[in-house]
């Protein structure tokens, strides 16, 4: 669809959905993951070229450590499963956030795949360790240490697009359409910066059920949107 290269996804309800289905909550993020492989197909289908998915928060690490052991296994688990798959399928493996939060063997795990994957045609963003109010003050903390490098001449020069360099999204267009799963109505420290000018489309359905229809849904209500001039599309 013109004007819709990139969709970014908040993946919520996948606990819920366990839970309805009297299942141990692991086994809803692995059908999570079942959604996020049916997501690509449905962007790529579309002609979309970046889908970034919000897959663990910097608030996240508060959750049960049970948990969190199984969502980092899981991790890995999609690297080892998914590599010549992304590969064939010309998907590039990208990760923002903190990743000196995740261990050492998935670092380089996640280093391997963005390097194997890098010609891909198709970018697909996972959001790890990743708050946006953390990015944004990363962002400016590197540019300050830059400004003072050269003296201060940078500062006052600063423009928006300078200052998204620093942000970890730099080689990555702002999302057209944000999609958040599950009834919730809020962005929850995702993608602050840039989501400026994104469209957004909230639906009840958990991600787990999210399904074709749902994108179908979601695609027909950002083509009845008016883009503005003043949206940043790159």
């Amino acid at each position: 669809m013109k004007g819709l290269r990139h969709i970014a996804v908040i993946m919520d309800g996948n606990g819920r959905w366990a839970a309805a289905h009297r299942k141990a909550r692991i086994s809803g993020h692995r059908a999570g993951a079942d959604a996020l492989d049916r997501m690509m197909h449905y962007c790529r289908d579309e002609g979309v070229e970046f889908l970034t998915v919000y897959a663990f928060s910097t608030e996240n690490w508060k959750r049960s450590k049970l948990e969190v052991s199984g969502l980092m296994k899981l991790l890995s688990s999609y690297i080892d499963k998914k590599k010549e798959e992304l590969k064939a399928n010309k998907v590039r493996f990208r990760v923002i956030g903190r990743r000196q939060d995740l261990s050492n063997s998935i670092q380089k795990k996640i280093a391997a795949l963005e390097e194997y994957t890098k010609d891909g045609d198709f970018t697909l963003v996972v959001a790890l360790s990743y708050g946006a109010r953390d990015e944004i003050l990363r962002a400016a903390k590197a540019f300050a240490r830059d400004a003072i490098t050269s003296g201060g001449k940078n500062l006052e020069a600063l423009k928006e697009d300078d200052f998204a360099k620093y942000l970890d999204t730099s080689d990555i267009p702002d999302p057209d359409l944000i999609i958040r799963t599950s009834g919730e109505l809020r962005l929850s420290n995702f993608l602050l910066w840039q989501a400026a000018y994104a469209e957004f489309y909230f639906t009840d359905t958990l991600w787990p059920d999210f399904d074709r229809e749902q994108f179908d849904k979601a695609i027909e209500s950002f083509s009845h949107r008016e883009r503005r001039l003043g949206a940043r599309l790159k």
